[in-house]
């Protein structure tokens, strides 16, 4: 699927929410303007028909009421407009979901088993995974064995853990109540409850699947070995002896993706993790979209060829909606310098992605379709902890991210991060990283990039290295768009205060 102007895409989705105001107006109508029409009618005894167009086809008002032949149209059009909202709801669970099942199925990994991403093959199909550190990831099923420990050595560390709605109810490491520190974390299902918790930090999981990430941040490779090999993962039910952890590495040559599939898998994928999970106050209003479209708890997923079409539909233009709001984010205060383009991935203000009012619905739906994961590490506001994370979407005019042309970025000297920044590219379609001969997607201050003479980074990227910079290059592919992360991990006050800025991408003519 190529890049869509926004302009275009915007204009369909107007389209969609205008339908049911037309056909308001046209009730409305019949009720104020065409009052002493309806009467003359009822004088003469027989109803006049009128057409109201709308964006999905002509409805035929039989006087003041639908036309009954076309109330079949409303329902089809109110079954689209549900599936394109599902769509844009279930992202962040879909994501997870296809994730546990791909791990699962493809990987072949069992309850608990850790799954060791590093280098650029291994996290190539993960949703803007960044290479410059390794990941250590697992989702866990406490239907199975109850409750679970996680037991952390003391080191550098950083993660938490995520119920399947990618909401963030326990955080560890450095951001977490024990920073460096070993610690032992008892993670509890829905109901659950044990009172020989001494010893442990205790979180209670609203879901009974859920998520558990961890990077291992010391730049040592030795000492990043030694650190992930004294995680342990167990059920509490065995915690005086407790299995080995067994660490698993995506299987070289397979074919899959770690974000939503498209199609009726995405729905499929739905179904299935509804079926596993409580449902929440805040989704009961979408549970009855699913209803209406062939989904619902407790009872086989069977759907109607109406259904089928409704939800390929759904699933196809929701994806437009989608991307229009993750590549051009219509949010306010979403730059972190005004005057360039360079713009906040993260748009929530907390990991429970709500406020006193609303869900933050459009801006978790725009993160979760290019990104996988969240803490409120990514919201940091504290110097030397945590992430910030800037996307840049556009070159320096406001253009896409063409492959087939050449770009450079300069990073002036002294980026604010008290361990690392890296700048990593991805494709616009699969928000994975890009795909190139080269096979590399990123450059990052623990590479030997080449500096200039006042310390400061010239980084280019375009379908071939210009002459002896190769260092400093990322491959881009013609015919495929591309966007960019600039990530600083353990941002600092100049990050902050705004007094160190960086450039925009810009064509090289």
């Amino acid at each position: 699927m190529k890049l869509i102007r926004v302009q275009n895409i915007m204009m369909k989705i107007i389209s969609i929410k205008i339908c049911t105001v037309a056909i308001v107006a046209a009730c409305l109508s019949s009720c104020g303007g065409d009052t002493q029409q309806a009467g003359n009618n009822k004088t003469e005894g027989k109803a006049s028909e009128n057409v109201v167009e709308t964006p999905f086809g002509p409805i035929t008002m039989n006087g003041d009421v639908i036309a009954k032949r076309d109330v079949n149209k409303i329902y089809a059009e109110m079954a689209f407009q549900q599936a394109c909202q599902a769509y844009m709801w279930a992202i962040p669970i879909v994501s997870f979901a296809q994730w546990e099942y791909t791990q699962q199925n493809v990987f072949k990994t069992q309850n608990g088993d850790i799954v060791l991403y590093t280098g650029y093959e291994n996290t190539l199909r993960i949703l803007t995974a960044n290479v410059t550190t390794p990941y250590l990831l697992t989702f866990i099923d406490m239907s199975e064995e109850g409750p679970f420990v996680l037991d952390i050595p003391a080191g550098n560390v950083a993660g938490g853990a995520l119920d399947m709605w990618q909401k963030e109810f326990a955080v560890f490491g450095e951001m977490g109540a024990h920073p460096g520190q070993s610690a032992k974390y008892l993670f509890m299902p829905p109901g659950a409850k044990n009172t020989d918790t001494k010893g442990y930090t205790v979180f209670q999981c609203d879901m009974n699947n859920f998520f558990i990430g961890l990077r291992v941040l010391d730049p040592d490779p030795g000492k990043m070995k030694e650190i992930a090999g004294q995680i342990k993962l167990y059920p509490y039910s065995t915690r005086n002896n407790p299995r080995p952890n067994k660490i698993v590495t995506p299987p070289s040559g397979a074919n899959y993706l770690l974000g939503q599939p498209r199609g009726m898998d995405y729905w499929q994928r739905l179904y299935e993790i509804i079926q596993k999970e409580p449902v929440q106050e805040r989704n009961m209003f979408y549970m009855a979209m699913l209803q209406n479209l062939g989904i619902e708890k407790g009872k086989p997923f069977n759907p109607t060829e109406a259904q089928k079409k409704t939800l390929l539909d759904g699933a196809k233009y929701g994806e437009l909606m989608v991307q229009s709001l993750t590549y051009a984010k219509p949010f306010a205060n979403i730059k972190h310098w005004n005057d360039k383009n360079w713009e906040y991935v993260v748009t929530m203000d907390n990991a429970e992605q709500r406020n006193s009012t609303h869900e933050y619905l459009m801006e978790r739906t725009a993160l979760f379709y290019e990104a996988v994961s969240f803490s409120k590490s990514m919201l940091t506001k504290v110097p030397g902890k945590g992430q910030a994370y800037l996307g840049g979407y556009t070159d320096n005019t406001g253009a896409w991210l063409d492959g087939a042309k050449n770009y450079t970025l300069h990073v002036p000297v002294d980026p604010p991060a008290a361990h690392f920044w890296s700048f990593t590219v991805y494709d616009s379609e699969t928000r994975c990283l890009i795909v190139n001969e080269q096979k590399n997607a990123d450059l990052s201050s623990r590479k030997d990039l080449i500096k200039n003479a006042d310390g400061s980074v010239d980084l280019y990227f375009g379908p071939k290295a210009p002459t002896g910079k190769e260092k400093n290059w990322v491959q881009t592919v013609p015919g495929k768009h591309w966007f960019a992360y600039f990530r600083l991990y353990g941002p600092t006050e100049p990050y902050f205060d705004k007094s160190w800025k960086m450039g925009d991408i810009a064509e090289v003519k």
